[in-house]
């Protein structure tokens, strides 16, 4: 494509944001760039090295989600099974740790951290989750971070870059580290408690159960102000496991409603919703019209953190495509497609690449 060509393409993609603006203000005084497990667009997900690019490229918050070791160590994986993520398929040494098991009612095989010591978790090195999409260079060359090592990671680089950066882990699985003896939410605050760092600089918790949450705000209460909560909300139809384990029923879509999200204000300071539940793709695939979820949320007093922006032409919507690749790393359509939704007026966001995040948000 011509770059006369591709000019007229995005004036007219950025036509549409303004046609799309929903005219709120959000409720943060800053809007945040929140690096999603790092700058997981660039080097393998929840690395210290993925936590560090996000860092220098101008990430606000970076986010390690926890898992739970055999040994009770919270450890920075996107899930408790691990094949996608490490090398542990080429560990001869671990091949009779593969197991099926049910996680959150889904069957699942593969390998497990709570299956592993903290100590054999480090023989593993990270792997791209994406390689459909994303640069295989890096992997076999980083290991798997305990939180504890993360939070010493972001106190030196708070050091060496002059500002503070804050950390946003989510407690994976709650309900199922639970029913394992490896209950993570006493754990991860006796960690936070026991740094200097995470004593005073920003920390946000989150989760996509509920109960976890309820429990972290009666814990915290008002002593810990540097402390938020943050309730994660999935597809419409999907419900929280906590409460499918429980053998209630309440859906996502119900905890969006203006009812639900006065509930979850109770004890919660934010809710992070997908992009789409704020701007749904219209049937083209391109970006439709906001819904009144940024409205209601605010209404309620909740700031609204979405997930997740990428920098690939496959998770953007169509408008803001360059060519037809779907693997084509395209940047003006990621800026583009975050500022629509900064016109719609949320108050931080996660990305996969936190460079292009800061440039949607000081560009403007």
């Amino acid at each position: 494509m011509s770059r006369l060509c591709w000019a007229i393409v995005m004036a007219g993609a950025l036509l549409m944001t303004a046609d799309i603006q929903a005219n709120e203000v959000p409720l943060a005084k800053k809007v945040l760039v929140i690096g999603h497990r790092g700058a997981s667009a660039l080097r393998p997900e929840h690395t210290l090295a993925s936590y560090g690019k996000a860092i220098a490229d101008g990430a606000d918050f970076i986010e390690p989600d926890l898992v739970m070791t055999r040994d009770g160590v919270p450890v920075a994986r996107h899930e408790n099974e691990i094949s996608g993520t490490t090398d542990v398929a080429q560990h001869a040494e671990f091949a009779s740790r593969k197991a099926t098991k049910t996680i959150d009612g889904e069957k699942v095989t593969g390998w497990f951290t709570e299956d592993f010591t903290l100590d054999e978790l480090k023989t593993l090195r990270a792997r791209e989750r994406l390689p459909e999409f994303r640069s295989t260079a890096y992997d076999g060359q980083f290991q798997i971070p305990t939180l504890d090592e993360i939070i010493d990671f972001v106190a030196a680089e708070s050091a060496t870059q002059g500002r503070v950066i804050g950390i946003i882990p989510e407690i994976k699985h709650g309900t199922y580290f639970q029913k394992a003896g490896l209950p993570m939410e006493d754990r991860v605050l006796a960690i936070l408690a026991a740094h200097a760092y995470t004593r005073t600089a920003p920390v946000e918790i989150q989760s996509f159960e509920i109960a976890n949450l309820r429990y972290l705000r009666g814990k915290l209460g008002k002593n810990h102000p540097n402390i938020r909560l943050l309730q994660l909300l999935g597809d419409d139809k999907e419900e929280p496991y906590d409460t499918v384990a429980a053998g209630k029923k309440l859906t996502y879509a119900q905890m969006m409603t203006p009812a639900g999200l006065r509930d979850i204000a109770g004890y919660a300071d934010a809710i992070g919703p997908s992009i789409r539940s704020i701007i749904p793709l219209a049937a083209d695939g391109s970006l439709g019209k906001p819904t009144a979820l940024v409205h209601d949320a605010h209404a309620a007093k909740l700031e609204l953190h979405p997930y997740t922006f990428r920098p690939e032409n496959h998770f953007q919507a169509k408008n803001f495509w360059k060519g037809s690749d779907p693997k084509t790393f395209n940047e003006a359509g990621s800026i583009a497609e975050i500022r629509a939704y900064l016109d719609a007026g949320v108050d931080a966001f996660f990305t996969d690449d936190p460079a292009l995040g800061r440039k949607a948000v000081d560009g403007r």
